[in-house]
């Protein structure tokens, strides 16, 4: 390390000699242009030029910024030094630039990522950058509040058999089919022959990966007998239609879900449970409730182990 130290001061004395002896000949030649770029001209230069400036120490202190900030933002490119002696590599900065660097640390506290800072600095419209901003903190809030909801009504200690959740549900290509069944126990029969249907006329229509079907209750009110139903099927693409079948792309929701297991003659408790969840944290239906048979009399003897999904579609008052 001693070593290494005395080698540099060697070499600046040589390179100070050297200008020396450089400037005396220049000067006696009448060449004292040639000279404007030697070490000690340029050092004279430099010296008056960094009168009014502050070294990163000091600028770090005034700016209440670390060294370790500044440098960052020096290799972002939002705040370059006024001058970097070439010699001693030291950075200097101007008062003026304390303004600078309050810009740089609002805009950050604001969430604004580096990218966006940068193109505020270099003229972009800040209003836009910062409503985009705005946008995505309140999603983010709004992401923040259903959290909360599901923490306070797991803390209230609800049934963990009946668990709450939410998910978005991304749109589908389906292919379905409108009827009317005699009373719940006849939903399956219904479903499987819409399946059937749809085989039959478009053979080579694939269901989607994972699988996704849903019944959903076409009447006004509740009913128990003749219940006008809809079953629908997502699929990878849209096929042959039918009298009775049609298809069509569903859009993208954000659903309230409960698991359901058991007899479909008991799935009113589900629903009681899941509506009390709307009511309480804000949210409002915007379309009818699906049910998704995951376990049914197609896989499962007992009614007791059937599994059932109820979904409804909301979205926040």
């Amino acid at each position: 390390m001693m070593k290494n130290v005395f080698y540099i001061k060697i070499r600046r004395i040589k390179n100070a000699i050297y200008s020396v002896i450089n400037w005396i000949c220049a000067i006696k030649n009448n060449n004292f242009k040639k000279t404007i770029d030697s070490p000690l001209t340029v050092g004279c230069i430099n010296k008056t030029r960094r009168k009014n400036m502050y070294k990163i120490g000091e600028f770090s202190k005034l700016s209440k910024t670390t060294i370790k900030a500044l440098r960052y933002y020096e290799k972002e490119g939002l705040l370059k030094p006024t001058f970097i002696d070439q010699y001693t590599s030291y950075r200097y900065y101007e008062s003026s630039q304390l303004l600078d660097v309050s810009k740089i640390v609002s805009l950050k506290q604001a969430g604004l990522s580096i990218k966006d800072i940068k193109k505020v600095l270099d003229g972009y419209d800040m209003k836009k950058i910062l409503e985009a901003k705005k946008r995505e903190l309140e999603k983010n809030l709004i992401n923040c509040n259903i959290e909360l909801s599901k923490i306070n009504y797991l803390l209230e200690g609800k049934n963990m058999k009946n668990e709450i959740f939410i998910k978005d549900i991304p749109a589908y290509i389906v292919y379905y089919k409108d009827g009317i069944v005699a009373d719940f126990s006849k939903i399956s029969d219904f479903a499987l022959q819409a399946g059937s249907e749809c085989a039959q006329t478009n053979p080579e229509i694939k269901c989607v990966t994972p699988d996704y079907c849903y019944i959903s209750y076409l009447d006004g009110e509740y009913k128990e007998k003749n219940i006008k139903i809809r079953y629908a099927q997502a699929v990878e693409k849209v096929g042959k239609e039918t009298e009775t079948l049609k298809f069509m792309k569903t859009n993208p929701i954000t659903a309230i879900c409960i698991y359901h297991k058991g007899a479909y003659a008991n799935l009113r408790n589900s629903y009681n449970t899941i509506l009390k969840y709307i009511e309480d944290n804000g949210y409002e239906i915007i379309d009818n409730p699906r049910e998704c048979y995951i376990d049914g009399c197609w896989n499962k003897e007992n009614e007791n182990d059937y599994l059932t999904e109820i979904q409804f579609p909301v979205r926040k008052k």
